[in-house]
């Protein structure tokens, strides 16, 4: 038996939740997941996993293995990067999910500075609004906004997402200037709305002012559940609506839409870059990490706060979405006999 190998097996079927999904992150037959793991129990003399037709679920005896399994690993990783000087001149395929409005506004036009550092670092960008299953999809990070809920994921925390309500000029003009919230609910004016990806579910409006706070579900002519759409909708005068600054910016400096209800602000939401905990000392991630750090410190419409995401952030009273800035779906829940210690809550509970 490779040992070694057989523990990166376990702590991938651990993490993705069924003995399937492990073997097809790794590429491997579920046929030698399923020996590797058997083997490494033989070895041990103890039982790591209880398996159902439906579910596995780790033992006492297997969350204490998890634990200590990762670290190890983690530390292989690290020597041999540092061996190879991997950390200084990092190489090899890096996958990353991001929103799309993400990608087009801020990634995508900064990636010749990654370059200029990174050359060796090859980039599959992953872009949409929907959910990414970081396991089985064998996804290195994402950047995601919202509060963080799972356990089973790595989370370091690069900016925050101010809100604004916008609406067209010649909306304004056909429609008139709402002066309150529940302007918005009296039949004359139209809003747009979001909706998951994923659920279904529409997001609601909501807008706080000196402690009040006030969620409204207002009639709509159309929703939307892409985050380039939403603000296409946004241009075309079909409805008031929110929308992340970064996203708003260019348009409100040129006049294609107008702040309203300055008073009443959308809760503003955090973004972390979010990884598996048998990556996190990863050279490449880690360069990753770094620069879209930076990338994010550095831009006027993403404030920053630097506090590490470590499992203890406020949870928000209700989801809170963010266009373009989809949330993770994580493989399953995280067992509690499975603490991943450092690592953060991370299930955004944001727009899909």
């Amino acid at each position: 038996m490779d040992q070694i190998q057989a523990m990166r097996a376990f702590t991938r079927v651990v993490e993705a939740g069924t003995f399937t999904k492990a073997a097809d992150s790794l590429s491997l037959p579920k046929a030698s997941i399923t020996k590797q793991i058997q083997a490494l129990e033989a070895r041990l003399r103890v039982t790591l996993l209880h398996r159902t037709t439906r579910r596995v679920t780790v033992t006492p005896d297997g969350a204490a293995y998890y634990e200590r399994t990762v670290r190890l690993l983690n530390d292989l990783d690290d020597i041999e990067a540092s061996m190879t000087n991997a950390r200084a001149n990092p190489t090899g395929k890096l996958r990353v999910d991001v929103g799309s409005s993400v990608a087009r506004l801020l990634i995508i036009p900064a990636l010749s500075t990654f370059y200029e550092r990174y050359p060796d670092i090859q980039l599959d960008l992953g872009v949409g609004d929907r959910p990414v299953d970081l396991i089985t999809d064998n996804v290195d990070c994402v950047i995601r906004g919202g509060e963080l809920s799972e356990q089973f994921l790595v989370a370091r925390r690069i900016g925050t997402l101010p809100f604004v309500n916008v609406a067209s000029p010649d909306y304004l003009r056909r429609h008139g200037t709402p002066q309150h919230p529940d302007d918005l609910q009296d039949g004359r004016h139209h809003t747009i709305r979001y909706f998951s990806a994923r659920t279904g579910r529409l997001w609601p409006h909501e807008f706080e002012k000196n402690g009040e706070r006030l969620e409204l579900d207002t009639a709509y002519r159309v929703s939307v559940n892409e985050s380039n759409a939403h603000m296409a909708a946004v241009l075309a005068g079909l409805g008031i609506s929110q929308t992340v600054m970064f996203m708003a910016a260019p348009h409100l400096a040129t006049g294609e839409l107008v702040q309203v209800l300055h008073d009443w602000q959308h809760p503003s939401l955090p973004v972390h870059v979010v990884y598996p905990p048998n990556r996190h000392l990863s050279a490449k991630v880690r360069a990753f990490v770094d620069w879209a750090a930076e990338l994010f410190a550095r831009h006027p419409h993403l404030q920053r706060n630097t506090a590490a995401s470590t499992g203890t952030a406020a949870p928000a009273a209700v989801p809170l979405p963010a266009q373009g800035i989809a949330p993770i779906v994580p493989s399953r829940p995280a067992p509690a006999e499975v603490p991943a210690r450092g690592t953060a809550r991370a299930t955004a509970a944001v727009r899909a």
